[in-house]
């Protein structure tokens, strides 16, 4: 069986019964490691620092391998420990978000905010703040608006939503680590700007463009008449180079039909149950990725997206032309029925 996650090791190591001793579940040794390839590479970001005006000539190096190397596995680490805490001790849990997560793209606080305490709640639906719902889902203008105001209000909107929530713990996390954030930029800024653009500024941008280009894949395919079921909200993306790398996130109705499945076990629950898949006329998409998926949306390139189109079993039989049709059907904007 084709499964998107390398077989684990046959024997551990020395060191890797060690570090195994720190967390919850052997199988996440993998996260330890990357944590640790992460803590080394920051070791060439804070040498930036040392630079002057050469730093820009080092930048596209920097971002090479930061980009190349590191973020799409660190993001989706994030995630998986998000939802499944990955040391004994708590107080090492938040080595990620607050200590490695900086360097990659994210402000402490603010992911574990967003995601498991408002995504997940509010499923995509017209309460998500990242909801894709109101817009034409293969519009480049709507998912420009859709970013635009992710970046420029979806903060205020995020520490409102907990507020009227009541989560005033969250609340009080997310604009320490927002608010830190930025006052540290703002005081690395007065030693050496420029290393502070190319290692913290650019890359929060970059990785908030990237997530909500992320999550408009994830759910560009809704729909209309049950919105809230994760097999017509959300996609699968399964035999991807992605998955190998990123710890299985392309099982993205799996996710959200259970949060806390661990990402080893999502591959094998997709076999085990592409019947209902298929019942549920689920849209799978085989050899691309969420991101691709975006982007073939924004490019209207709906051949491509129709030859990656899965035929579950269970599912109507569908030509390319009638995939075709069958996927723009669930791209309409949704009316939010509490507004009518």
């Amino acid at each position: 069986m084709n499964i998107d996650i390398r077989p684990p090791a046959v024997a551990l190591s020395a060191l890797d019964r060690w570090l195994a001793g720190f967390i919850r579940e052997e199988r996440d040794l993998p996260f330890v490691y990357l944590i640790l390839q992460c803590l080394a590479w920051q070791v060439l970001a804070v040498a930036l620092f040392f630079g002057g005006e050469e730093v820009w000539m080092a930048a596209p190096l920097y971002w090479a391998g930061w980009g190349f190397g590191f973020v799409d596995r660190f993001i989706l680490m994030l995630h998986c420990t998000s939802h499944r805490m990955l040391f004994k001790n708590k107080r090492l849990n938040y080595v990620i978000p607050w200590v490695v997560g900086p360097f990659f793209g994210q402000t402490p606080e603010t992911y574990y905010a967003h995601h498991m305490l408002m995504h997940h709640p509010e499923n995509n639906l017209h309460t998500d703040l990242s909801s894709t719902l109101r817009y034409q889902r293969d519009s480049v203008a709507a998912w420009l608006h859709y970013f635009v105001s992710f970046l420029f209000t979806g903060l205020a909107q995020l520490a409102l939503y907990h507020r009227r929530h009541g989560n005033k713990r969250f609340f009080n996390r997310m604009l320490t680590g927002e608010i830190g954030f930025w006052l540290m930029c703002a005081v690395l800024a007065a030693v050496n700007w420029q290393a502070t653009l190319v290692v913290f500024v650019i890359p929060v941008v970059t990785i908030r463009a990237l997530m909500m280009a992320g999550n408009w894949g994830q759910h560009a395919f809704v729909a209309a008449a049950d919105p809230q079921n994760p097999y017509h909200n959300s996609i699968t993306c399964i035999h991807t180079r992605y998955n190998r790398r990123c710890f299985n996130d392309g099982y993205h109705i799996l996710h959200h039909l259970r949060p806390a499945t661990h990402y080893t076990e999502y591959p094998v629950e997709f076999e085990d149950n592409k019947a209902e898949y298929g019942r549920q006329d689920a849209i799978v998409f085989e050899g691309i990725d969420f991101f691709q998926v975006w982007l073939y949306l924004m490019l209207g390139r709906w051949n491509w997206l129709a030859k990656a189109f899965v035929r579950l079993p269970g599912a109507p039989a569908r030509t390319d032309a009638e995939a075709i049709h069958f996927m723009k059907g669930r791209l309409a904007p949704i009316a939010n029925p509490l507004a009518a």
